[in-house]
């Protein structure tokens, strides 16, 4: 970090000269009102060259599940390996802040001294206030990408989103892909026909190659579903001090959260279902269970929240799936029922005819599995996933959106960047600098104000001893 963003003079100024003291003095004061105004009003030089991620998933292979602490912990060769430790030193807390009106408009043209910070109840003094879009600033977006066979409807869909993303990139933001593969598929760049040649290789990858003459193709390929550990790895090694925006967005529908640690998802037969069904469903409740704890993560969504909280990254959330929440159960059924006929209808229009015999077949057999209890369950499953995504945007200080048709891929994606350039980045040397590896909680208001709504992260932690 460069001695401006770190409200430090540089060294060289500090050399007076006696025969000049009077005039020394005067530069003394200049450099310092010069500093200050720097330091709250423009961000760090975006020239700095982000660092490339090298055996990008490392940090997964590091993490042990502790069954006495309930949560994960790196293991003992990681953490006596000082150079395989990710460390974030910098005591600069920075959070950006959407300040909207009860209506959601967003408040536009604040200053540095129309916001009050505190800090476990204790105000703080803002060091550095930069807006959202300032020219200047240079934006750290990592694209989490899942090409799961379960998003095989939605694919096309996403891979447009993601396209205006990238068509909208200011010129000092540098981004990334990774996948649900946990696989690095581009480095951070500002290349943008770098990052959308590694999009479309997603599509192709979906859809296959028919090769030439009936030689060569490629049968398609699909993602693995492991999205929260490509977040957790993301999380983990994408970010480090310097970066003055980290943002991530989580594009998923978010099914490996069956395999994490404290899973929200419990595999059950449900009560009340048809006796002629019961033993079937039993048989396929054990199977689940039994891939369940084979594919069993080293941590868990709690562990996820945490990371969260730590890398000081705003995740926004895109979930290509048809919403659930905050509807009546008839809508619920209904919005449910549409999805399976869309898949279904996706899937047999790829296929070939013997295929598309097949999905019929199975679609009919599933529709007689269907009961009111079965239904009921699998929606209780979905709203604990959907709720789950929401809740890890909101406590990183973004949102989420579901993006259940075309038409909504740029409405959505331009919503992230109008977000973006609105939010006011803040941040602040905490008088609290014990190294205590506590969370902290971070409030803040526009003084006189107390009607407007703020969105930000709402705590971080401190560096570790």
């Amino acid at each position: 970090m460069n001695s401006f963003s770190q409200g430090k003079m540089p060294g060289s100024a500090l050399v007076l000269n006696v025969a000049h003291a009077k005039r020394s003095a005067f530069l003394i004061v200049a450099v310092f009102l010069i500093l200050a105004l720097f330091t709250t009003s423009f961000p760090q030089s975006p020239s700095r060259e982000k660092p490339k991620l090298k055996d990008f998933g490392s940090s997964l292979k590091k993490l042990k599940w502790d069954p006495q602490k309930n949560e994960t912990v790196l293991s003992q060769a990681a953490s006596s390996n000082d150079e395989d430790v990710i460390r974030i030193e910098t005591s600069l807390v920075t959070s950006d802040v959407l300040v909207t009106d009860r209506q959601g408009r967003p408040i536009r043209d604040l200053k540095v001294t129309d916001f009050a910070i505190s800090e476990d109840g204790v105000p703080q003094q803002v060091g550095h206030f930069v807006l959202g879009n300032n020219v200047n600033l240079s934006r750290s977006i990592v694209l989490i990408i899942d090409y799961s066979r379960s998003q095989f409807p939605y694919i096309s869909d996403s891979i447009a989103a993601a396209g205006v993303l990238v068509d909208k990139l200011g010129p000092n933001d540098r981004m990334a892909i990774v996948t649900d593969d946990v696989e690095l598929l581009v480095d951070f760049t500002s290349d943008k026909q770098e990052l959308k040649k590694g999009l479309d290789s997603l599509l192709e990858r979906n859809r296959g190659t028919k090769g030439f003459l009936g030689v060569g193709g490629k049968r398609p390929r699909f993602g693995r579903s492991a999205q929260f550990s490509a977040l957790m790895a993301t999380l983990n090694e994408a970010f480090d001090g310097e970066d003055q925006n980290p943002v991530i967005v989580f594009q998923t529908d978010g099914d490996e959260i069956e395999f994490l640690r404290n899973s929200v998802i419990v595999h059950e037969v449900p009560a009340g279902v048809p006796r002629e069904l019961l033993r079937q469903l039993q048989e396929e409740v054990e199977q689940k269970r039994k891939l369940q704890r084979a594919l069993v993560t080293e941590f868990s969504l709690d562990d996820v929240y945490r990371a969260a909280e730590k890398s000081r990254a705003t995740i926004y959330t895109i979930i290509p799936r048809t919403r659930l929440l905050g509807l009546a159960q008839d809508e619920q059924i209904r919005r449910l029922a549409a999805e399976d006929e869309r898949s279904v209808a996706t899937w047999a229009a790829a296929s070939s005819e013997r295929a598309r015999n097949n999905f019929k077949l199975l679609q009919e057999q599933r529709r007689k599995k269907l009961t009111a209890e079965v239904l009921q369950a699998r929606i209780e499953q979905e709203l604990r996933i959907q709720g789950a995504l929401v809740d890890l945007a909101k406590l990183s200080g973004g949102w989420a959106e579901f993006l259940e048709t075309q038409s909504q891929t740029a409405t959505i994606y331009n919503r992230i960047l109008a977000d973006l350039n609105l939010r006011y980045i803040i941040g602040y040397y905490p008088t609290n600098r014990t190294h205590d590896g506590k969370r902290r909680h971070i409030s803040i208001e526009v003084r006189g104000h107390p009607e407007y709504i703020i969105t930000s992260r709402k705590s971080y932690y401190a560096p570790e001893p």
